[in-house]
């Protein structure tokens, strides 16, 4: 008897849509556009894998094996037929002597043609690099604070990543686009994932290393802590070209950017001559109503600080459209200005924040401005004003 396996639709479907997303759209070889399928049955565990030979995703989880094997099956096709199933158990079977496999649901009975697993590619390991700890919280955190600001520029592929700092107790997470920057902190406590190890406690603080990581790689990492559950610590390990992330039955590997990350803790200012602190759903709603008319022509919005009044006023005018105007109590200290941004970069930060009220400081119509959420996360969003000609 060839690999027969009973699982859940819902079970199969989540761990296919993960691994979906490190299939290549143009597969440089024809297995690449395949999902490697390992059916164990000592472990009754199901294990998928997709890599496109940058980004590697592998996701495990429990089934009722009856027969192992190791097969390859067209990854799109698998999942447009499984994501499509009812709910309740589906059959795998494998035709003897054959990589056909059959699917059988409740309704219906499908067959899908595979390949064999041998010319799949492993994907990379590393046996001597360093290993690292973190949290789920903080490592959730600081992509839902980062992610949004990488560029989408291939020209300048270090600027498309995250770059991630550990130092003894601190994690730093950062990504520009050259326009903006964001960067979110979060204090690194000593993790032993086994009690009966405690040299691991030790093992967190003593390394320290940079390293910039391809956005998409992260996008699928942040989709992957979403389901899970366990809340056990991620370990990572790197070395020069490569990082894995590993936890419970997952597992992702990513090729790291190369490049000189810029210096960006330098572009923030350490003083400021103005500050506004506001309520930031009303800021943000504010800004949304006014969107809509800086999406028409351009998408700036200008901002008039008047600290007499303790009020800002937004501005959009559309030409040949129409304008609007939104008024916002704010708390403001330092003299009145009158600065332009992009509309898009402040409600992409101001939705990255959780906090009820943000602060935004100031220096001139041209320099930084920064964006903080008061209390909560450590975050600094960093936005460039837009020059306005005329007024």
């Amino acid at each position: 008897m060839d690999m027969k396996l009973i699982c859940t639709q819902t079970e199969l479907n989540t761990h296919l849509s993960l691994v979906n997303r490190a299939i290549p759209s143009r597969p440089s070889h024809p297995v690449l556009a395949n999902v490697l399928l390992v059916v164990d049955a000592d472990t009754q565990q199901v294990s998928l894998t997709g890599f496109d030979l940058s980004l590697g995703v592998q996701t495990s989880f429990a089934a009722q094996v009856e027969q192992g094997g190791t097969l390859t099956l067209p990854a799109r096709l698998l999942s447009d037929i499984v994501s499509r199933l009812p709910s309740g158990e589906i059959v795998l079977g494998e035709e003897e002597g054959e990589t056909l496999v059959t699917l059988t649901c409740a309704s219906g009975r499908y067959q899908v043609r595979g390949m064999g697993a041998t010319e799949y590619p492993e994907l990379p390991t590393i046996e001597d690099g360093d290993v690292v700890y973190l949290p789920v919280e903080a490592l959730t955190e600081g992509l839902r604070g980062s992610l949004f600001s990488t560029s989408s520029d291939e020209t300048k592929p270090v600027l498309t990543g995250v770059h991630i700092t550990v130092e003894a107790d601190s994690l730093e997470f950062a990504a520009t686009d050259g326009h903006r920057l964001a960067v979110v902190q979060t204090i690194l406590e000593s993790i032993d994932p086994q009690d009966k190890k405690q040299d691991k406690k030790s093992a967190n603080s003593s390394i320290q290393f940079d390293v910039t990581v391809p956005a998409k790689a992260l996008r699928e990492l942040e989709r992957m802590l979403q389901i899970n559950t366990t809340g056990e610590a991620i370990a990572v390990r790197f070395d020069r070209g490569q990082l894995i992330f590993e936890w419970a039955n997952q597992r992702l590997t990513s090729r790291l950017l190369e490049g000189q990350y810029p210096n960006y803790r330098q572009l923030i200012p350490r003083q400021f001559s103005r500050q506004l602190t506001v309520d930031r759903r009303f800021f943000t709603s504010a800004l949304e109503r006014i969107a809509v008319l800086a999406d028409q022509k351009n998408s700036i919005v200008k901002m008039n600080l008047d600290s007499v009044k303790q009020e800002a006023v937004l501005s959009v005018d559309a030409q040949d459209v129409g304008s609007g105007r939104e008024t916002i109590v704010a708390q403001i200290s330092g003299e009145d200005l009158d600065i332009a941004f992009n509309v898009k970069y402040l409600l992409e930060g101001l939705k990255a924040f959780n906090t009820t009220e943000v602060q935004m400081q100031f220096n001139t119509a041209t320099s930084p401005s920064i964006l903080t959420p008061l209390g909560g996360l450590k975050m600094t969003y960093l936005v460039m004003p837009v020059q306005v000609r005329g007024n």
